[in-house]
């Protein structure tokens, strides 16, 4: 199975591709999709086009996307909820399986403790894919939400689109 991680992130989108086969891992790739500032709809579609590039490149079989959690700044969440929207709908538009993971689900698949900090996560993701390199955090963050997924694929609440 070929999963497709993704951090969403209105400014920095964090991608990473993994194969998972019989429990053992394989880097594929990973990667940021950066948005510069401008207008809302031009940043959403900078995001979908990318997503829509990687996922003709790459050709996953399943996403899986961190879910969005609710920080003080109400606009902050509501632009990141925008672009987490476009993280699922490219994927859903492909007919992928996709999963969704709260972020302390996925500090406690990759690290075994659900308030790791991003050092953790970064080294325990290095240890299950010997000699990646990340592009930067969040394509670090984005392939430990694809080890996620590969560990919980079969879990219920996945949708299979036909």
């Amino acid at each position: 199975m070929r999963v497709l991680g993704i951090d969403p992130g209105l400014r920095n989108l964090g991608w990473g591709v993994i194969d998972a086969e019989r429990g053992r891992l394989r880097h594929v790739a990973n990667g940021v999709i950066h948005t510069s500032k401008g207008e809302l709809a031009d940043r959403l579609l900078a995001l979908h086009s990318g997503l829509t590039e990687i996922c003709a490149q790459f050709g996953p079989d399943h996403a899986a996307i961190e879910q969005t959690f609710v920080n003080k700044d109400a606009v902050a969440t509501l632009k990141l909820g925008q672009a987490r929207a476009v993280a699922l709908l490219v994927p859903a538009q492909l007919g992928l399986v996709i999963g969704e993971y709260a972020p302390n689900k996925v500090k406690k698949t990759v690290v075994g403790v659900g308030h790791a900090d991003k050092q953790q996560v970064q080294h325990m993701v290095k240890m299950q894919l010997p000699g990646v390199s990340f592009k930067n955090a969040d394509a670090a963050d984005a392939l430990a939400i694809a080890i996620c997924h590969a560990h919980y694929s079969g879990a219920q609440g996945m949708r299979v689109r036909a």
